[in-house]
């Protein structure tokens, strides 16, 4: 069975495959396939498995190429990962939102726009190779932002999809963690979209357990929110909702705070991330190194390997097991249409997710929601088509954009900025 990791030069590769190993008794790949277009790192990610693969005694091969149709020739799995425009591409998108006074997160707000126009025509060009040379494949889609990337195969690809994030099985360790048990014995009332989503109940082994982990998971807030605005504004709107909010709500729940610190740091995320991917990168070139560095867990990688190998296993053995994915709604969360990605409970078995039905969600959640993925489902088909006009309603219709005449403004210095990635915006 043949496994293809498309951005295989990410800094994350090293946490899937060491994964991989560490769960072949449950299903075998006879070949790991890594690609990227960075040789460089490519190259060292590639000897990094090839220890792992060593250290674990496992007879899988790891091959490298630069080439998408190699690495997805045969596949069983496709797993995207990738980063187009790389990490110069996404602290552009921090300091245009910063220049224009708004947040500019790369899954949030203009920086999620940005990215989610840059990548969208490239994962579908994957979904489309993925239908000539591996038409029964699933695609496995990490690359942020998941949810509209999700979105944007459903509509325009045949190739059956699930969009992952690390946020959910996030939230199901740290309650094994407080209160034990194991993560199959927790389920979710999770509601939303990718990076926009609440938890409205919990069980653990059926037994509603849904107030003793909000409990804790306020005492723990700082661990999560380590501005004090930020986070006595988060647990005012959790404790009304009586919900647990997903750490991007922040952006929502208390932009004001959150954009001020933002303002305040001396580098964004991104370069933070790119002098924490220097140090990963020169820890994995160590021939010496055959096991995951700890260092890797500053990167935001935490159960990377987890969510993605959950999903792997139920669809090989036709688990039928529940998991929060990022799939077709199909009438699962009333009042949303049926063909847009969503963030829910589903069974997953051979022939992929099936979204759990679930209750409407509540008007206090209901309308941000709303108003997301009309911005999500506008972005997909602006980036799909290279529709100025959509592009713009999306940001119009985002509630941290600026007015409209400033919208027009930051969408042309947007498409300006990143011409070589949006050719069918300027070729009219």
């Amino acid at each position: 069975m043949k496994f293809a990791v498309i951005g295989g030069g990410s800094s994350y590769t090293p946490e899937l495959v060491d994964g991989i190993f560490a769960r072949e008794g449950r299903f075998l790949f006879d070949e790991i396939w890594l690609m990227d277009q960075n040789e460089e790192r490519l190259g060292i990610n590639h000897s990094f498995s090839q220890r792992l693969a060593e250290r674990y005694g496992t007879s899988c091969k790891i091959y490298k190429t630069t080439k998408t149709e190699e690495a997805i020739k045969d596949a069983r799995y496709v797993l995207t990962q990738i980063r187009v425009g790389q990490m110069q591409a996404r602290i552009s998108d921090e300091k245009l939102g910063l220049k224009y006074g708004i947040i500019g997160q790369e899954t949030t707000g203009i920086g999620g726009f940005a990215c989610a126009l840059r990548t969208i025509p490239v994962i579908l060009d994957i979904a489309h190779k993925m239908e000539e040379v591996c038409p029964n494949a699933f695609l496995i889609n990490f690359t942020n932002p998941a949810g509209i990337n999700t979105e944007a195969v459903l509509k325009y690809s045949k190739i059956r999809t699930i969009g992952l994030c690390n946020v959910p099985i996030g939230m199901i360790m740290q309650i094994v963690k407080h209160l034990g048990g194991s993560p199959e014995e927790i389920e979710l009332d999770y509601v939303g979209l990718n990076h926009l989503s609440w938890v409205r109940s919990f069980k653990k082994q059926g037994i509603d357990i849904t107030q003793e982990v909000l409990q804790k998971f306020w005492e723990h807030a700082e661990e999560e929110w380590e501005d004090e605005t930020t986070r006595n504004n988060m647990l005012e709107a959790m404790k009304s909702l009586n919900m647990f909010c997903n750490y991007y709500l922040q952006y929502y729940y208390s932009t004001e705070s959150v954009l001020n610190q933002l303002k305040k740091k001396e580098k964004t995320r991104g370069e933070e991330v790119l002098g924490i991917e220097q140090k990963l990168f020169e820890r994995y070139a160590n021939p010496e190194l055959k096991e995951k560095p700890e260092e890797l867990s500053k990167r935001g990688g935490a159960h990377y390997s987890t969510a993605a190998l959950m999903v792997i296993d139920a669809i090989e053995n036709d688990k039928k097991s529940r998991q929060i994915v990022c799939c077709r709604n199909n009438g699962a969360i009333p009042t949303f249409d049926d063909d847009v990605s969503v963030e829910i409970s589903a069974i997953i078995d051979k022939d992929g997710a099936h979204p759990i039905s679930q209750k409407a969600p509540e008007p206090s959640i209901r309308g941000l929601m709303q108003l997301i993925k009309a911005y999500e489902t506008l972005t997909v088909h602006a980036a799909v088509r290279g529709d100025r006009e959509l592009a713009f309603q999306a940001l119009l219709s985002h509630p941290l954009m600026p007015d409209a005449k400033k919208c027009r403004e930051l969408l042309n210095e947007l498409l300006e900025i990143n011409k070589p990635y949006l050719k069918n915006f300027f070729n009219k």
